[in-house]
């Protein structure tokens, strides 16, 4: 299950889409290694005949470990995303109940990561963003990679930065932009309305 691209915005590009860290399924794994050595080791021995109830007792218990624990957990991380666009940080897990959070590239003060001995070894870490507005301090645990990661979230910021800057240097040599300092200058009294009529013609090619 890949990230739905119809969640991006007009204009926005993927950059990264990642699951959390294989290391989170190890729990889960061993217990589903342990639930079924205890089926193989267990229901042979038990008694034929009024030992069906305990037979199915045992596979209930078994069953309902599974789906209590390696089950859940494995759907968590099936569903979970960390993504980077060109745009934002969206993080997002569930099957039918979704949860998602976003932080735009903009927002961002801060990339930090962590990671312990055997976490750098097996290439996991958490990864810990600080950002303006109502999230603030958020940490995101067992990344892939969270050093490359912490790169390319800087990348992407300062592209980011530098596109907005394109834009608004565009927008303030528009005629448009230039219209707008006459503006400012005529209601000031720099300028008489007369100059600004003319100024204001000579850029609009009239």
């Amino acid at each position: 299950m890949a990230f739905p691209k119809r969640l991006l915005i007009e204009g926005e590009e993927l950059v990264l889409s990642l699951r959390p860290h294989w290391i989170v399924l190890v729990g889960p794994v061993a217990i589903t290694v342990l639930v079924l050595a205890g089926w193989i080791a267990v229901l042979p021995r038990l008694p034929q005949g009024g030992g069906h109830v305990l037979s199915w007792l045992t596979l209930g218990v078994g069953l309902a470990v599974l789906v209590v624990y390696p089950l859940r957990l494995f759907l968590r991380w099936w569903t979970s995303y960390f993504v980077v666009t060109t745009d934002r940080i969206i993080h997002r897990h569930g099957i039918i109940g979704k949860s998602s959070m976003e932080i735009p590239l903009e927002a961002i003060n801060d990339v930090r990561f962590e990671q312990g001995v055997f976490e750098r070894i097996i290439g996991a870490g958490d990864l810990i963003i600080e950002s303006a507005g109502e999230f603030g301090r958020e940490v995101f645990s067992d990344i892939r990679h969270p050093e490359q990661v912490q790169k390319t979230i800087y990348q992407h910021g300062e592209m980011n930065q530098q596109r907005a800057a394109r834009g608004s240097a565009a927008a303030s040599s528009s005629p448009l932009g230039d219209i707008e300092r006459l503006a400012n200058l005529r209601d000031r009294g720099a300028l008489t309305p007369a100059e600004f009529e003319t100024q204001k013609r000579k850029l609009l090619g009239q």
